[in-house]
This record gives structure tokens, C-alpha cells and sequence, in this order.
């Protein structure tokens, strides 16, 4: 019977470590913070295939005031679309990241810009990443603004 518990102890050890994926929260963190630079750099080119391309393929946006948008072909076009209304550059901070094996997820805050630095809107996100073959790709992307509400008028 007790080598039953030591047995049963350690491989709730081995699974714990495990549940980091060996990744220390500060290089998870700096991983989170690199990929991002790479993702804002796309945004700022206009470039809608290279931004898909950060996620997975089996990705899902969840844009405000939207259904859930899959897949890589989908999040193109919504950012195509973004582009399209004048999105010209996002900036992204980092508040939080915590790693959990293959999946880590992420909290932040992100300002949006049009033509010359003119700010369209303040909010949160959070981003569930994925690592696949090595890469470190948004999988669940959800973002709302902190912008008030704008007024409703009565018909």
C-alpha cells in the first residue's frame, strides 16, 4: 500500500513539471512579448496573410460585436477588414503570461491607430497561445474595448 502512494506521489510530480512544458514564467513571458512584436509588425504593414499566419489553423477570433470567427482563411479576411476601416497599427502590452505544457495564455491591454497616431480605441485581451512544432501561435484571441458605451438614442 505505500508504494502504491509513493508511486501515485511521484507521478504527480512528474505530471506538475510537465504541466510547465519547462518553460520558466519570465521566458514564457519574453516568448509572449517577442511573438507580439512580430504580430504588430505585420499589423503596421498591412499585411492581413502574415497576421493570419501567427495563428494556428484551427484558431478562433472573437472580435467584438462578432460570432466567433475560425480558422486561418477567416481571421485574414476580419483583419483585411480591420485594415479596410483604417486600423494602421496596434500596440500591445503585456500584463500577464502563465504557461501550462503546450498552452500558455496572456492578458493585456492594446491601444489601436489610424493615419497618424490618431488613437480608435483603448481595451483588454486575452490570448490562449499554442505551441505547435516548436512555434509559439495565437489559438484563442478575444479582445473587448474599455471605451464607454456610446449613447443610446430612442426611436
Amino acid at each position: 500500500m505505500k508504494d502504491h502512494k509513493m508511486i501515485i506521489a511521484a507521478l504527480g510530480l512528474i505530471f506538475c513539471f510537465g504541466c510547465t512544458g519547462g518553460q520558466d514564467a519570465a521566458v514564457m513571458h519574453d516568448i509572449v512579448v517577442m511573438a507580439n512584436q512580430g504580430w504588430m509588425t505585420a499589423v503596421e504593414a498591412q499585411d492581413a496573410a502574415a497576421v493570419a499566419a501567427r495563428y494556428t489553423e484551427d484558431a478562433q477570433l472573437m472580435p467584438p460585436f462578432s460570432d466567433i470567427v475560425e480558422g486561418n482563411q477567416a481571421i485574414q479576411a476580419v483583419w483585411q477588414d480591420l485594415f479596410g476601416l483604417g486600423v494602421e497599427k496596434i500596440q500591445l502590452e503585456t500584463v500577464e503570461v502563465e504557461a501550462m505544457g503546450k498552452l500558455a495564455y496572456e492578458t493585456g491591454k492594446y491601444t489601436t491607430y489610424a493615419t497618424g497616431e490618431l488613437m480608435l480605441d483603448q481595451g483588454k485581451y486575452i490570448v490562449v497561445w499554442k505551441e505547435v512544432e516548436g512555434q509559439w501561435k495565437l489559438h484563442r484571441d478575444i479582445w473587448n474595448s474599455s471605451s464607454p458605451m456610446p449613447e443610446m438614442t430612442e426611436k
